[in-house]
């Protein structure tokens, strides 16, 4: 009693809005618990394909293609896409199912250093030998609340005739005048040829993924992509959740502006208590601590005065680089906000990190 959750990815707080959950439960009763199918069967049915389109419109693509999860998504991508004569690029620090994904394909592999320009455009020029170049990376880098120059990326792109990939589980919703994500955030929505993303956070924080990009792109994984064609459909349930939330997301934009002045709040106040905060002006907020010890101990005291996060410690994260990741809410008030970092203030002191 009396917990408040700063570690949960439910960055909208959707997951317990009254007509989300409403939506999932008339879902259930219409639909059952499950189809008992993967979709190419008898797995498709009216609310997938509602659900795809809305995606499609959401992200103003052409198509959308459906997943269990975006690691599904992010699994089933890069194998259908590219073949040995194709390169690509990836970023060091990308998500572990990018990385997953990459492997799984037969396309040549270059990765450049976190966000560093310079050394993807030298990548880029030396990939210049292959049919087709792909870059690839995170919107928003989970473990750091930092944010993928996707402005350089797609200049870039451009000068050496690639396509761009972005990696949106943490920015769809939020991120941008209208949650679209990064690539609204910074301008380049006609710029960025594919995005995979998720429904499992900010859209009802339930599960599934997507992919939204070119229709040819959507036809051709809906052929050849094996997480999608042996997988089972998503439960009903999930897909009215998300179809209700993407819905409260395109009526209006509130909650998603909401986000920064509580991101600002956590950040501002927390570095003025002598913490330093990784990433900019991401709801993903890293307490960098660098002792993995300190990190759990801290994290355990924080629990003891009603405030829930975790510390992360390798392999999560390098060696070194222990933090507690805390994660903004749009439903924390500023009270609780406050309340947060009052305690961190406690328990730093207390430990020795400030």
């Amino acid at each position: 009693a009396g917990i408040i959750n700063f570690c949960a990815n439910n960055y909208l707080g959707l997951s317990s809005h009254p007509e989300v959950i409403r939506a999932a439960v008339e879902a259930l009763e219409k639909f059952g618990a499950g189809l008992s199918s993967v979709r190419f069967i008898c797995g498709t049915q009216s609310i997938y394909q509602d659900l795809e389109e809305k995606i499609a419109r959401f992200h103003q693509r052409e198509d959308a293609i459906l997943y269990a999860s975006c690691f599904d998504a992010n699994a089933g991508i890069f194998e259908a896409l590219l073949t040995p004569e194709d390169a690509v690029l990836s970023d060091e620090l990308n998500h572990a199912s990018i990385i997953d994904g990459i492997r799984l394909c037969k396309a040549n592999k270059y990765r450049y250093k976190h966000m560093d320009m310079q050394d993807l455009e030298a990548k880029l020029k030396e990939a210049q030998k292959h049919r087709l170049r792909l870059v690839a990376t995170d919107g928003a880098f989970s473990m750091d609340g930092d944010i993928a120059p996707l402005r350089e990326i797609c200049q870039l792109a451009q000068k050496y005739d690639a396509l761009v990939f972005i990696d949106e589980c943490h920015a769809t919703g939020f991120l941008g005048p209208n949650g679209r994500g990064t690539d609204e955030l910074l301008g380049v929505m006609d710029k960025v040829t594919i995005i995979n993303s998720t429904l499992g956070k900010a859209l009802g924080g339930a599960a599934g993924g997507y992919t939204t990009g070119p229709k040819p792109l959507i036809d051709l994984l809906r052929q050849r992509s094996r997480p999608y064609l042996f997988s089972n459909s998503l439960p009903p349930a999930v897909v009215g959740c998300a179809s209700k939330a993407l819905d409260l997301l395109m009526e209006s934009n509130a909650i998603a502006q909401s986000m920064a002045a509580k991101t600002q709040r956590f950040r501002s106040k927390m570095t003025a208590a002598g913490f330093t905060i990784s990433g900019k002006d991401h709801p993903i907020c890293p307490v960098m601590l660098g002792d993995a010890r300190l990190a759990s101990v801290m994290a355990e005291d924080m629990l003891n005065r009603g405030i829930y996060v975790i510390g992360f410690s390798y392999p999560v994260v390098p060696k070194g680089k222990a933090r507690i990741r805390v994660q903004i809410s749009a439903v924390h008030s500023d009270e609780d906000i406050d309340r947060c970092v009052e305690a961190f203030t406690e328990v730093g002191r207390k430990h020795g990190a400030l």
